[in-house]
C-alpha cells in the first residue's frame, strides 16, 4: 500500500510539473506617439508643469477650497472607497487559502444506552451513564499543485488594483465635475450681473424716451419698445439668477452638504484660463485611472482562465487530527488517551455534466470581453483628448473674435444713441444696437465659460498631469 501511494503521489507531482494552466493576457494597447490635434494648440508662452492639485492652474482660491472639501464630503467617493476596502479584504482571504487550516474543538457527552432483553424488549442497561470528553486539533492543507489558489490570489490582487483605479477615476471625475459646475455658476452669476446692468441702462433709455414723448419729439411706439426691452431683460436676469442658484445647490450635493446650509459669495470675474503645453504625448493616457482599471480587469480575467482550467486536474488534500479522549476531564490529557490520524486525499472528477468545460469557456469569454472593454476605453480616451484639444483651441480663437465683436457693438451703440438724441434715427435703431451689444457680451461670457469647461475636461482626460 505504501509503495502504491508513493508511486501515485510521484505520478501526480510529475503531471503537475507538466501542467500549465496560466494564460498570459495580451499586451497593452499602444497609443500613437502624439495626438492628431496637437498642431492646433500652440500657446505663446511655455506652460508650467501641472501640479498634483491640477485645479490650481485656474488660480481661484474659492475653487481650491471647494476641491479640498470634495474629497472629504462626497458620498459617491465614500462608496468607491468602501469597494476598495472590500477588494482588499478579498485579497487577504485569497492569500489565506494558500495556507494550512487549523481548528480546535472541545466537546463532552453523557449517555446511557439500552440493550435488548428476552422477547426483543428493550431493557435499561444496568451500568451507570457514561461520560466522554474530547479535546482535539484538526489541520488541513490543499496542495496547490496546479496553481489554482495562486492564480485566484493573483486575480484578487488584480481586482483590487482595478478597484483602486475606479476610486481614482471617480475622484478625478468628481473633481472635474465640481470645477465645471463652479465655472457654470460663475458664468450664470456674471450673466445675471450683466443683465442687471443692462436693465439699468435700458431704464435710463426708457426715461429719456418718455421725456421725449412728453415733449412731442418721440412717438408712442418708441416708449412701448423701450418698455418691452426693459421687461424682457429683467426676465432674462431672473432666469440667470435661477441657474446660478441651481448650480449652487449642485455644488452643495457634490460636497456632501445640504443646499440649505451652503452659500458662495459672488465674484467679479471668471477664473483664469491656464496655458497648456504645445505638445501632449499620448502616453499621458497611461496615467488615466480608468484605463489602468480596465487593464487590471484584463489581467484578472485571464487569471480566472487558469483557475477554471485547474479544475480539470485532481486535487490533493492533506489532513491531520490529534487530541485526547477520556471519560473524565481531570484525566483527559495523558499519553494513554492520545488519539491521532494522518491522511491524504486525491480527488479527480470523472463526470460532471460538462460543468468544468462550461466554466472554462465562460472564463475565456469573460477575458475576451474584458480585453475588448479595455481597448474601447483606450480608444474613447484618445477621442476625448482629441475633441478637447480642438475645443480648447477653437474656443480661444472664438473668445478673441467675440471680444472684438463686443467692442464694435459698444461703439455702435454709443454712435446710435448720439444720433437718437439728435433726432436723426428712430428708437428702433437704439433697441437694435442695445440688443446687439447685450448679445455680444453674453456670447463672450458663454465662450469664456465654455473654454474653461473644455480645459477642465482636457485636464481630467489626461489624468490632470503632463
Amino acid at each position: 500500500m505504501f509503495k502504491l501511494t508513493s508511486v501515485s503521489l510521484a505520478l501526480v507531482l510529475l503531471l503537475g510539473g507538466c501542467a500549465v494552466t496560466r494564460v498570459d493576457p495580451p499586451a497593452p494597447a499602444k497609443p500613437p506617439a502624439q495626438f492628431k490635434e496637437d498642431a492646433l494648440w500652440q500657446p505663446a508662452v511655455a506652460a508650467e508643469p501641472a501640479p498634483e492639485a491640477w485645479w490650481q492652474l485656474f488660480k481661484d482660491p474659492v475653487l481650491d477650497e471647494l476641491e479640498q472639501r470634495l474629497v472629504i464630503g462626497n458620498e459617491n467617493l465614500k462608496v468607491s472607497a468602501s469597494q476598495v476596502a472590500s477588494a482588499l479584504a478579498t485579497v487577504t482571504a485569497s492569500h489565506a487559502a494558500l495556507l494550512p487550516t487549523l481548528s480546535a474543538s472541545l466537546g463532552g457527552t453523557r449517555n446511557r444506552n439500552a440493550v435488548s432483553g428476552n422477547g426483543g424488549q428493550a431493557v435499561a442497561n444496568g451500568s451507570n451513564p457514561s461520560n466522554s470528553v474530547n479535546l482535539g486539533l484538526t489541520a488541513g492543507w490543499e496542495i496547490d499543485l496546479w496553481d489554482r489558489l495562486g492564480q485566484a490570489a493573483d486575480a484578487a490582487r488584480a481586482d483590487y488594483q482595478a478597484s483602486r483605479g475606479d476610486l481614482a477615476a471617480a475622484r478625478l471625475s468628481a473633481q472635474a465635475l465640481l470645477a465645471q459646475t463652479y465655472f457654470s455658476l460663475r458664468s450664470a452669476e456674471l450673466q445675471a450681473a450683466l443683465l442687471d446692468r443692462s436693465v439699468a441702462a435700458y431704464q435710463r433709455s426708457l426715461d429719456l424716451t418718455r421725456a421725449r414723448f412728453d415733449s412731442g419729439v418721440a412717438a408712442r411706439t418708441d416708449v412701448l419698445q423701450a418698455e418691452t426691452q426693459v421687461n424682457t431683460t429683467r426676465a432674462q436676469a431672473l432666469e440667470a439668477k435661477t441657474q446660478r442658484a441651481t448650480y449652487e445647490h449642485a455644488l452643495a450635493v457634490l460636497l456632501g452638504e445640504s443646499p440649505s446650509t451652503f452659500a458662495l459669495a459672488p465674484a467679479e470675474a471668471l477664473p483664469g484660463a491656464p496655458e497648456l503645453p504645445a505638445f501632449l504625448p499620448s502616453t499621458l493616457l497611461e496615467r488615466r485611472p480608468d484605463i489602468g482599471a480596465a487593464r487590471a480587469r484584463v489581467v484578472a480575467a485571464y487569471l480566472q482562465i487558469g483557475v477554471a482550467d485547474a479544475a480539470f486536474f485532481p486535487a490533493i488534500d492533506l489532513a491531520a487530527t490529534g487530541g485526547w479522549r477520556h471519560s473524565s476531564m481531570s484525566q483527559l490529557i495523558s499519553a494513554p488517551n492520545l488519539v491521532w490520524s494522518l491522511g491524504a486525499t486525491l480527488t479527480q472528477t470523472i463526470l460532471d455534466g460538462g460543468q468544468h468545460q462550461l466554466a472554462s469557456a465562460q472564463a475565456r469569454a469573460s477575458a475576451d470581453a474584458a480585453t475588448a472593454t479595455y481597448r474601447q476605453t483606450v480608444l474613447t480616451a484618445l477621442q476625448e483628448v482629441e475633441d478637447n484639444l480642438v475645443q480648447a483651441d477653437h474656443l480661444a480663437t472664438e473668445a478673441t473674435l467675440q471680444d472684438q465683436a463686443r467692442a464694435a457693438a459698444a461703439a455702435n451703440l454709443d454712435l446710435t444713441m448720439d444720433q437718437y438724441r439728435a433726432g436723426t434715427v428712430s428708437y428702433l435703431n437704439v433697441v437694435t444696437a442695445q440688443t446687439a451689444l447685450l448679445q455680444a457680451e453674453q456670447s463672450l461670457l458663454t465662450v469664456q465659460s465654455n473654454r474653461l469647461t473644455a480645459l477642465d475636461t482636457l485636464l481630467k482626460n489626461i489624468a490632470g498631469r503632463w
